[in-house]
């Protein structure tokens, strides 16, 4: 009796973990999940664009953060603000001629201050010398370009008088006794209505919007979760509002299996396809050319056209996307070091973007030779050999005899001749002289 009752309590613990693992909170099917996100998945590149205030130190988005700064300490910027240079249609055309597909402006970030016309505030652009919805500007010149456009909003807001000093806000404390004393006036409810109010405008006032892309949650000691935000109205209300749009994960609904569409690893490399209880997940890395996200005039660690390459080519071969970010100037130009990588990247993608649209990790049967990363599109059946490391006349492909009907540099399309050998490789013939760009693709046509 004590076992069939222990099996009885471990079969019914086994059934909970189960059901928690798939709650959920719309009733969309997988199937619906896949044709929803079909486009992103598609297209691979992304800009992200972060923008603000914090342009005007050019010492990092998180200044205020960073340097403690009061609301007083932080206004010159507010009062200064004026980007007359600024023509989103240039940014759209960089974006584009990169090899990107959609791109992500930061409509308010941590420091409060919001690019778009908002009903709810003052503390806006079109209060500043520009006085301009430049929101509305940008959703129009991407869209002309033929880009998706999603929108980047803080949950986190330093400048609202409303919302509670925390572990990460610019007047937190050492001593852990102190938070109920300066939140004494502070009331989050306030808060979480002006920040549905806001999301409302942004998700109504500008169209279809294709990504709403949230940030962020910190849970735990004086920090705030899905309970702060009101995670599970707010992804309601935006569904309900853009039926097609994608969310990422930062609403800390993880207990939810569509709490979010896609996780986001920031500025690293991941090290295989993350996954979930097991299963696979969509994924977007978020990087910067540099170690800021905003504009940061003495910042020196950018990264070279190859690393960005490899970085993209790697994430696509792991079946991910990139979002990769320019911080624009106050005055609303993008950074010649960034145009510069833009270009650099976008020369490359004009003639090897078919190595990366479309494509996503190389059948598990396949073997990587070293120093190459794979990618390949199911649909058309081509697998792409990326040489990060330019071979010696030739390049053996483990496996791969008798598989590929034809073989050519995806650059320029000329043939490479091939061949197997006796351990059921195929040898590919390659010239002497590396081709001029960064990094060869060899296309395979698979049988």
């Amino acid at each position: 009796m004590k076992k069939l009752t222990f099996a009885i309590m471990t079969l019914l613990c086994c059934l909970q973990i189960q059901v928690q693992a798939q709650k959920k909170i719309f009733n969309e099917t997988p199937e619906q999940k896949e044709k929803r996100l079909a486009w992103w998945l598609h297209d691979r590149f992304g800009m992200f664009i972060h923008w603000g205030l914090y342009s005007l130190p050019a010492r990092h988005e998180w200044i205020k953060n960073y340097e403690r700064m009061t609301d007083s300490a932080y206004q010159k910027y507010f009062d200064n603000f004026d980007p007359d240079l600024y023509n989103p249609r240039e940014w759209a055309r960089m974006a584009r001629e990169a090899g990107m597909k959609y791109a992500v402006i930061t409509t308010k970030h941590h420091e409060g201050f919001c690019l778009f016309d908002s009903k709810f505030t003052d503390y806006k652009a079109t209060k500043t010398a520009i006085k301009k919805d430049l929101i509305k500007e940008w959703v129009e010149a991407f869209r002309a370009e033929g880009l998706k456009v999603g929108f980047y909003y803080s949950l986190i807001d330093w400048h609202h008088p409303d919302f509670t000093v925390d572990r990460v806000h610019p007047q937190r404390t050492n001593n852990a006794q102190e938070y109920e004393r300066l939140n004494q006036a502070r009331d989050m409810s306030k808060y979480r209505t002006y920040l549905f109010n806001q999301v409302k405008e942004l998700m109504t006032n500008y169209g279809k919007i294709d990504i709403l892309w949230t940030d962020f949650s910190y849970p735990g000691d004086h920090g705030k979760d899905h309970n702060d935000w009101n995670s599970i109205e707010l992804i309601k209300m935006v569904r309900k509002l853009q039926p097609g749009i994608i969310i990422n994960d930062r609403l800390d609904l993880e207990e939810y299996d569509d709490g979010g569409d896609f996780v986001t690893p920031e500025q690293y490399k991941v090290s295989e396809w993350p996954t979930r209880n097991g299963k696979r997940v969509h994924w977007e890395t978020c990087q910067t050319f540099s170690g800021s996200w905003g504009y940061y005039r003495d910042e020196t660690t950018w990264k070279d056209n190859k690393q960005l390459l490899v970085l993209l080519i790697e994430s696509v071969s792991k079946g991910g996307n990139v979002l990769l970010n320019v911080g624009p100037t106050s005055r609303g130009l993008i950074d010649s070091r960034a145009q510069e990588r833009l270009a650099g990247m976008g020369a490359w993608m004009k003639v090897n973007s078919r190595s990366i649209y479309g494509c996503t990790e190389a059948p598990a049967d396949i073997q990587r030779p070293d120093n190459t990363l794979l990618t390949y599109n199911p649909d058309t059946k081509r697998l792409y050999v990326h040489l990060l490391d330019y071979p010696l006349q030739r390049i053996a492909l483990p496996g791969l005899k008798g598989k590929v009907k034809y073989a050519q540099f995806l650059h320029d399309g000329s043939e490479l001749k091939m061949k197997g050998d006796d351990k059921g490789a195929l040898v590919v013939d390659v010239p002497v002289r590396k081709p001029d760009v960064e990094i060869p693709v060899i296309e395979l046509m698979l049988e």
